[in-house]
């Protein structure tokens, strides 16, 4: 175990990768740096209070007390309302995420579920399991238009790789005003989100979780969706009224669902989605990538690089990925 560390990694692990890896990914990244694997309770306990970046799932508030030297939290998801915030900045802690880091993946998966459905793939698989030599009609996804909910990392990426597909691209964002990639740009307001889905052959959802986002696509929205589209669900599963939409998938309201998350999730066994088969169901794998270690690696050496002032800038640039930073302004 090394003593007086750089970089600490807390020992659990996320999407049933190594956390031996990422340190050794992390030491490539910071070869003057001491970067020590806790591989215990008890080693977490004796090498947090050494360190200055700690990065993991979370952090244990026990540990903040005695963290005296640390400056920043990398967490190794996306997602940081798990995390205690509160302590992390009542001990002025920057904290940083993984965003960003499974764009590339998502956005990969979502254009495959589009061209499934395009050009009706699953049927072919459920044939050929049948040893079913029968012709069935394809479509095009040239012309189609995509809507696509959320224009941030992974929306972005996905829309970087529609070009070349001569589709119509709509992007659903917190401020249209800013404009997009896309060829149109609407808001999450009602009407902007009904206009969009009333055009739409395939809705992918890239939007993160949150009091406006929670159940956007319900029974109206569904029924609003012309009956050949198809709806992609990329994000979280509380986006989508899963019972709306099981309800549309069965009566034909629309032409499929792709869903790499649930809600419920882990899907129940029992679950009529399982039995539909207009409707294809991945276990959130979407974002899983061998360069997941790789592209997390890279912004948390940058931010080392930020702490110490060494990134070539005269104000040692900015953190990246910051959900919060101590010396931020209030808005």
């Amino acid at each position: 175990m090394s003593t007086n560390p750089d970089v600490v990694v807390l020992r659990e692990g996320t999407e049933g990768l190594s956390m031996e890896s990422y340190a050794e990914t992390l030491r490539e990244r910071l070869p003057d740096h001491t970067v020590a694997l806790a591989r215990t309770p008890k080693e977490e306990r004796e090498l947090v209070p050494q360190a200055r970046v700690v990065t993991g799932i979370t952090i244990e508030e026990a540990l903040l007390e005695r963290a005296d030297r640390l400056e920043l939290f990398a967490c190794t998801f996306a997602g940081t309302d798990h995390l205690p915030m509160d302590a992390l900045a009542d001990h002025s802690v920057a904290v940083t995420n993984a965003g960003g880091i499974h764009a590339p993946g998502i956005a990969e998966q979502s254009i495959g579920n589009m061209l499934v459905f395009a050009r009706w793939l699953h049927e072919g698989w459920r044939r050929k399991e049948n040893d079913e030599w029968r012709h069935f009609q394809s479509h095009e996804f040239t012309d189609s238009t995509v809507t696509i909910v959320g224009l941030g990392s992974i929306g972005q990426e996905i829309v970087q790789r529609l070009e070349g597909f001569e589709v119509e691209t709509i992007g659903i964002r917190y401020t249209p005003s800013k404009g997009g990639p896309t060829d149109e740009v609407l808001g999450f307001d009602e009407d902007d989100i009904h206009e969009a889905f009333s055009r739409s052959d395939y809705v992918v959802l890239a939007c993160p979780l949150n009091d406006l986002t929670r159940g956007l696509v319900g029974e109206d929205e569904l029924a609003t969706l012309p009956p050949n589209a198809v709806v992609i669900n990329a994000a979280r599963g509380g986006i989508v009224d899963t019972d709306a939409l099981v309800s549309a998938l069965q009566f034909e309201g629309i032409r499929g669902a792709a869903l790499d998350v649930t809600d419920p999730e882990p899907l129940p066994a029992d679950h009529p989605l399982w039995d539909l088969e207009n409707c294809l169901i991945t276990p959130h794998t979407g974002g899983h990538t061998p360069k997941h270690w790789d592209r997390l690696a890279d912004i948390v050496a940058h931010n080392v690089a930020v702490l110490e002032g060494q990134t070539g800038r005269g104000d040692g640039g900015d953190l990246e990925n910051a959900v919060y930073r101590p010396d931020a302004s209030p808005e």
